[in-house]
């Protein structure tokens, strides 16, 4: 396929690596970042999507996502598809689909689950909204730069099933953090608490998967230092996109509002910025109760 790629970042340039290494015609543009080996550099976002037969971008917020759209929807060909892999606001998803679609343009919502290390493997999850159409278009490319695609239904759908996931996720690191944390102070081992939690009742991800004790489970970035795989303050982005559609709808999580307030006093006051979202335990062995 002739594809162009605009935003070419920590998450886009892996991607667009990895449909060149499959064979595809790539055109790629961003406004800082560089273009990977064998993706052809555009001068503006319009060129990057001309004669294209997908678009795709991954972009920080609903913003600039709407922004790009205006500017690329004009230059794309009637039939085309835009695929948006951004995790963003769902009115925002919306809203371009609904641009799109007036232009004669397939549009799909499809963030993605897999940070950094996924779009280098290629072993991405995405979650896409869209028409059947669309979905069967690009579901070639989903298979190249991922694992698994799931069509979630009408655009928005896949923005909403990206932020109830990491609402569960944060909710999920900050239980795991505080246990840990709980477990130290009354003299248990890290490692007999895992032992025991990951086959217990109180298995999860962040624990089995993920385990934020440096040394206990599966390597992580606790083993690390830290180094992100995923950011705190990418997790911060997730859980205010999880409470903006919260209110937008009238639904009750007070879980989530929690956790959004925890990791924004994490990231803006505590140094978090910069760390992966599961240094949230060193946080909390630091604190007492108050």
């Amino acid at each position: 396929m002739k594809i162009g790629f605009i935003g070419l970042g920590n998450m886009g340039g892996p991607m667009a690596a990895n449909l060149v290494k499959a064979g595809h015609d790539v055109t790629g543009f961003d406004v800082a970042a560089p273009c990977p080996e064998g993706v052809a550099p555009a001068t503006s976002a319009a060129e990057a999507a001309q004669g294209r037969d997908v678009v795709i971008t991954m972009l920080p917020n609903g913003e600039i996502l709407r922004s790009v759209a205006s500017e690329i929807i004009p230059a794309m060909d009637k039939g085309a598809a835009f695929l948006d892999c951004s995790t963003v606001d769902v009115e925002s998803a919306r809203d371009v689909a609904e641009q799109a679609a007036r232009a004669g343009i397939l549009a799909l919502d499809a963030p993605v689950s897999g940070g950094v290390g996924g779009a280098q493997a290629g072993t991405l999850t995405f979650m896409a909204g869209g028409t059947d159409e669309g979905f069967a278009k690009v579901e070639p490319l989903f298979e190249v730069m991922g694992q698994k695609a799931v069509h979630c239904g009408a655009s928005g759908a896949g923005q909403a099933a990206k932020i109830c996931n990491n609402m569960i996720l944060g909710v999920t690191m900050i239980a795991t953090c505080e246990a840990f944390a709980l477990a130290d102070k009354l003299g248990l081992d890290r490692q007999k608490m895992f032992d025991v939690v990951s086959t217990s009742s109180g298995y999860s991800w962040t624990m089995n998967a993920y385990c934020p004790a440096p040394g206990v489970g599966p390597k992580s970035p606790a083993d690390n230092g830290y180094k992100p795989g995923f950011a705190s303050e990418l997790m911060l982005k997730d859980l205010r996109l999880s409470q903006q559609a919260a209110e937008a709808v009238g639904s009750d999580t007070p879980m989530g509002q929690a956790a959004a307030a925890l990791y924004e006093q994490f990231v803006e006051n505590e140094g978090g910025r910069g760390t992966d979202f599961s240094a949230m335990l060193p946080r909390f062995e630091k604190r007492k109760r108050g």
